[in-house]
This record gives C-alpha cells, sequence and structure tokens, in this order.
C-alpha cells in the first residue's frame, strides 16, 4: 500500500529549473592561415529549461522498510526528465554584435555558437544545486504525505548516480 502510494506521486517529486546563457563567439578572417586580418563578433541570450525529478515508480518493495509508526525509504537517484533549449528563448545583442567588412556572421556560425553553449549548460548540470534541490522538495513531498499515513519516524535516503552524462563535442 505506501509502495502504490509513493509511485503515485511520481509527477509531482520533479523541479523545473531555468538557467540564462550569455553565448559570445568570434570569428576570425586569416591570410594564409596564420596572419589574422579581422574578427567580428557575436553576443546573445539564451535560455534552457531543465526538468530534474526522482522515478518514484522505480521503488521497489525492498527499497521500504517498516517496523511500527518508523518507516525507511532508499529512493532512486535523481534524473533529468527532460531538457529543451528552445530558439525562441534566443535574442542576439545588437549593441555587442560585431561584423566586419571581410567577416561577417552567418546563420550557420550562430548556430554553431548556441551548439556551444548548449553543451555548456549540459556538462555544467552536475555542478549545479539541482540533484540537492529536487532531493529536498522530494523529501518534503514525501514527509508530508507518510505523515498523513500515520508515520511520525520518518528516513528518506537516496541512490546516488551520475545526474547526466557528459558530451564531448568531437
Amino acid at each position: 500500500m505506501v509502495v502504490g502510494k509513493i509511485q503515485k506521486a511520481s509527477k509531482l517529486a520533479t523541479t523545473e529549473f531555468t538557467v540564462d546563457k550569455l553565448v559570445f563567439g568570434v570569428k576570425n578572417k586569416k591570410i594564409l592561415w596564420a596572419v589574422k586580418l579581422n574578427e567580428a563578433q557575436f553576443l546573445a541570450k539564451s535560455q534552457a529549461i531543465i526538468k530534474a525529478g526522482i522515478d518514484l515508480e522505480k521503488i521497489k518493495e525492498e527499497d521500504i522498510i517498516i517496523k511500527n509508526k518508523m518507516i525507511s525509504i532508499t529512493l532512486p537517484p535523481v534524473e533529468i526528465i527532460n531538457f529543451s533549449y528552445p530558439a525562441e528563448r534566443f535574442s542576439k545583442i545588437d549593441i555587442l554584435t560585431t561584423n566586419v567588412f571581410t567577416t561577417k556572421i552567418n546563420l550557420e556560425d550562430q548556430e554553431h555558437f548556441f551548439r556551444q553553449a548548449e553543451l555548456d549548460i549540459r556538462n555544467s548540470l552536475q555542478y549545479m544545486d539541482i540533484v540537492e534541490t529536487t532531493q529536498k522538495k522530494t523529501s518534503n513531498l514525501l514527509r508530508a504525505m507518510l505523515i498523513n499515513l500515520g508515520y511520525n519516524e520518518i528516513y528518506i535516503d537516496f541512490k546516488k548516480d551520475k545526474l547526466i552524462t557528459e558530451i564531448i563535442e568531437e
């Protein structure tokens, strides 16, 4: 019964984060691959939306120990449920973006700079407060639910795992 009630709360055990990112890029024009002729610069703002959570449906019977009014639960690790980097959240900062006569930043260059920024955000997720915040929210949610079920001694622990696999650009 307890496992079923916890699993039903699965969608509530999530947190959503918005990460603002400045995207900066430089395109150089060189003569004979060595002498720098000039450079164009690009600056934009972007946002990533990250949804993290704990899949409570992965809880097994052996993850819960109940003795009278005491309950001990070991929860699955925090996972990234959704990562989006929507183009509608990109905005070029014209004041700081420069194009020079022979060097222009084209759409392909901009896409490259935004891809680099997305990789940077993804690879930085493990250093943000995502795991701790999600664990705290989930613990508070489960504590309130378990108190309502009559438990007065509650222990909640989390399994450890990598939040997201690092992506290395080729």
